[in-house]
């Protein structure tokens, strides 16, 4: 309820998006509705942008087919996501009330246009109802970015909600010479990443953008007496673009940091954590022993000893019992492999 927190929250998502170089129609200071929110995390944005999808397309079903009841929209409402999104994005459908459906990966781990548009095309055919679509910018298990130049058109032309999920990767656009990984991002309805992970903000704070935030408001929309003020509709109430009431006065965490860094101090900080990664990289490819197991864009390394499963996974007890690193395993197409993450500000090439 305090106007000096919520005002330094939309000037904060407003100088972030600048920094990140999202179009202008995701800010406030474009003068229309749209703008920035601070979630909790990205799990939080995904489930609130899949509410606010699921709100819009009922409001078009309904006026479509006005003898159609709310449970036989939701029964044949449908999402689509890569099968290497994180698992959250699963959990989103499931607390949403609505089918999702993972979809194929090609040979780069990343989510097609094409094969968007079998699957919605498909599922129409059958009488189902398309409507959200989440496309990842930096999967979990790899950092593999699906593409989203070729995914916005196909949403576009079947009026289906395109979120952007760019958690970890997202950081790394402040950097304009990465920004060709999120090409087509104009074509997207929300936009989230987490500061929190790469940008040296504490958690939590997730960025979250909105170009129709009304949607999202009114399927959260309770507003009792005792909620009321004088002043609304004058600034955004940020209680009904998220799931708690309550929240926390997280902008000042962001400001703190973007003036004490700098936009060009945080966009070292990420070119350095690459050019660590690229290091780590070719150390692997020296070494007879290791492979690499993806392709290395971001600050995350995949490689493996090569050999078995177990072998990998002796190897990873080994290395986190001494307690001296901390490493994170993943799995794809039954292949075990390692992950390095380089994100600490004190980390150093030796």
């Amino acid at each position: 309820a305090s106007p000096a927190c919520t005002e330094l929250e939309v000037v904060m998502l407003d100088w972030l998006g600048q920094m990140l170089g999202l179009p202008e129609e995701f800010l406030a200071r474009s003068g229309g509705e749209a703008g920035g929110v601070i979630q909790g995390t990205a799990s939080e944005a995904t489930l609130v942008a899949l509410l606010g999808a699921k709100n819009k397309t009922m409001h078009r079903v309904k006026e479509q087919h006005p003898e159609w009841t709310d449970s036989d929209i939701v029964s044949k409402l449908v999402g689509y996501c890569n099968k290497q999104a994180h698992s959250s994005v699963e959990r989103a459908g499931l607390l949403g009330g609505v089918t999702l459906r993972t979809l194929a990966p090609d040979s780069r781990r990343r989510l097609r246009g094409d094969t968007l548009r079998e699957a919605i095309e498909e599922d129409k055919r059958n009488g189902l109802i398309p409507f959200y679509v989440v496309a990842t910018l930096g999967t979990t298990s790899s950092c593999a970015f699906d593409v989203l130049e070729e995914i916005g058109p196909v949403c576009r032309e079947h009026d289906v909600w395109l979120h952007v999920d760019a958690a970890y990767a997202g950081s790394a656009f402040i950097c304009p010479e990465y920004r060709y990984l999120m090409k087509g991002v104009e074509l997207a309805d929300s936009f989230n990443f987490n500061p929190h992970k790469w940008m040296l903000v504490t958690f939590d704070c997730s960025a979250m953008w909105l170009k129709q935030p009304r949607w999202v408001i009114d399927a959260f929309n309770v507003d009792p007496l005792y909620l009321k003020h004088d002043q609304q509709g004058s600034a955004p109430d940020y209680r009904h673009w998220q799931i708690p009431l309550g929240r926390r006065f997280r902008a000042l965490k962001l400001w703190f940091v973007i003036r004490l860094y700098g936009v060009e101090n945080l966009q070292k900080h990420i070119r350095k954590h690459i050019a660590q990664a690229h290091l780590f990289e070719e150390l692997c490819s020296a070494d007879e022993r290791f492979e690499i197991f993806e392709e290395v864009i971001m600050g995350l390394v995949c490689f493996r000893l090569k050999g078995s499963n177990e072998l990998n996974e002796q190897f990873l007890r080994r290395l986190n019992g001494r307690g001296k690193i901390h490493l994170v395993p993943s799995k794809i197409d039954d292949v075990y492999f390692l992950r390095l993450a380089i994100c600490s500000r004190f980390s150093e090439d030796s």
